[in-house]
């Protein structure tokens, strides 16, 4: 069965389900016309099967031109090309849809058969397999040849751990702010972010040298935001709704385990800190800062401490001390407010203005997050057993940048973020973690990511990592160190039915005005229940 309303690109001529299909490249079609990532569709006999061209091969019926090739002659190059030189491409279904088009789209399970059509897809093909935008259907971008939008689903999206990746200066930024803006105008999951370099609350500068605006701007007093550093937002024109302050009480040993590397912690001095928590409690820190040489050394000889690792310990924790938010004392209900909004739908992002540094990031996110987790479990369990859909927790959504600092082999097993990435979906919590090296992250966290987006890599490792746990990754791989280095992605996983390469939706007053309040209740009603929201999270 033919489609007049496609372009026929080729025939399919060899294959297999586990390798991939190879056609051959029609006569009239211009090999360098065929791009790796282009979406096709293949006519089966009893299927349509939605594929994308892993790779573009030139080929030759008889070898004996490749040895003695013509010259420049364009005459004999025409006579050749198609007969006795021609192009392949190299296919991977992804999806199958019955002739009849009666049912949904499948898994692939099959092929089709030799000198199927090969076509190129059209609008209505991009459609049937991303949705149209509208719902929990949200525009990520458009294909690299076409102008149709590519879709993913908000509802999946949140439901699992994703990951934004790409080399630095591919547009990681760019690419978080459509998922956050998503999100939030889906109404899919409240979102928590750790915005380390003041780029997402409010207006953040580009490479361009203009501005773009931040969720603040445009969600309103649906998107609330806190500082470490007050000072600095003010100079920014930026209004918050809390400084946070943290006490050395509220530091546990769980909080210091992912700094071993930023503060260069030994092993031994990391048992050290769990003596010191069993001896003083909450305590222990603060206790730990105020000990002598002496008490150091009475500590060691009653607790079987070493002394040079407890005086290490002492040494290294003391630029935590050091830090401006850190205080003796600290009221920590600005991280209740912070939490209850999150639980009751808002959104909040956290700046840390001057205070940008690994270890101050990877503190305070530890802290907040680690609260977060037990108020979630809590409220699941007691979900679990009234079974009343309204005590059911709100879903979360936590993005952190430099992820493979939490995430990395050696800490994500013992801190609160892997445990988020790999058992906290049940307890309605996920992660967005945006990274530049994916391979630094550890495997099993990578393999718990529904979604990836990812940008430009050029490393093999980090390409490596984008696919673990994908089947069929090698034709992907090649697709993604294709990418250009400005606005494409390659998305892949949970929130998309198929791989796809796109243009990244662009950033500017269009998707401003697109992204508006997606509030159906009148004018009235919804003035109310923000003003009383406002009321109950000042």
């Amino acid at each position: 069965m033919g489609d007049r309303t496609r372009s026929k690109l080729g025939v399919i001529t060899s294959g297999s389900l586990v390798e991939g299909l190879t056609a051959r490249l029609a006569a009239c079609e211009s090999v360098e016309d065929m791009r790796v990532g282009k979406f096709v569709v293949i006519q089966g006999e009893k299927h349509e099967f939605f594929s994308m061209i892993t790779d573009v091969v030139l080929e030759a019926t008889n070898q004996k031109v490749l040895i003695d090739p013509p010259d420049g002659d364009a005459f004999i190059h025409e006579v050749l090309a198609g007969t006795s030189t021609y192009g392949s491409l190299e296919l991977m279904p992804r999806l199958m849809l019955p002739s009849d088009q009666e049912q949904h789209l499948l898994p692939v399970k099959t092929i089709p058969p030799h000198f199927s059509a090969v076509y190129e897809a059209k609008e209505q093909d991009f459609t049937r397999v991303f949705g149209t935008e509208g719902g929990v259907q949200f525009e990520i971008g458009r294909p690299l040849d076409m102008d149709v939008p590519v879709c993913i689903n908000l509802e999946r999206l949140v439901e699992r751990s994703n990951g934004i990746f790409g080399k630095s200066g591919t547009g990681k930024s760019f690419l978080t702010r459509l998922l956050l803006c998503g999100a939030i105008y889906g109404k899919v999951a409240s979102n928590l972010i750790f915005d380390m370099h003041s780029e997402y609350g409010w207006d953040a500068n580009t490479e361009d040298g203009g501005f773009v605006k931040g969720l603040r701007q445009l969600f309103g007093s649906e998107v609330l935001m806190y500082s470490l550093d007050p000072e600095t937002s003010r100079r920014r024109k930026v209004s918050i709704d809390g400084e946070v302050v943290i006490s050395l009480d509220q530091i546990d040993v769980e909080d210091i385990i992912p700094l071993e590397n930023e503060l260069n912690l030994s092993s031994t001095a990391t048992e050290s800190s769990y003596l010191l928590a069993e001896r003083f409690k909450q305590q222990w820190l603060r206790q730990l800062l105020a000990m002598d040489s002496e008490a150091l050394k009475e500590f060691a000889e009653s607790t079987g401490a070493h002394v040079g690792a407890m005086s290490a310990l002492k040494r290294k924790l003391s630029q935590i001390q050091r830090l401006a938010f850190i205080r003796d004392q600290a009221d920590f209900s600005v991280v209740d407010r912070m939490i209850d909004a999150l639980a009751n739908g808002r959104h909040v992002v956290l700046e840390f203005g001057r205070h940008d540094s690994g270890l101050a990031y990877m503190l305070v996110a530890n802290i907040i997050t680690r609260r977060i987790r037990r108020r979630w479990v809590e409220q699941t369990e007691h979900f679990l057993s009234t079974k009343n859909p309204a005590d059911k927790p709100r879903q979360l959504m936590i993005t952190i940048e430099e992820a493979h600092k939490f995430l990395n082999p050696t800490t994500a097993r013992q801190t609160i973020f892997g445990t988020i990435a790999r058992e906290l979906r049940k307890y309605s919590v996920t992660l967005l973690v945006v990274d530049q090296r994916p391979s630094s992250i550890d495997s099993e966290v990578m393999s718990q990511l529904g979604t990836r987006i990812t940008a430009l890599l050029n490393d093999d490792k980090d390409i490596d990592a984008i696919f673990t746990g994908v089947s069929g990754s090698g034709g992907l791989k090649a697709v993604l160190s294709t990418l250009d280095s400005k606005q494409q992605a390659l998305v892949l996983g949970h929130a998309v039915p198929m791989p796809v390469v796109v243009r990244t939706r662009p950033y500017d007053s269009a998707f401003y005005k697109a992204v508006g309040r997606n509030d159906q209740r009148s004018p009235a009603t919804r003035h109310k229940v923000i003003a009383d929201m406002d009321e109950l999270f000042p």
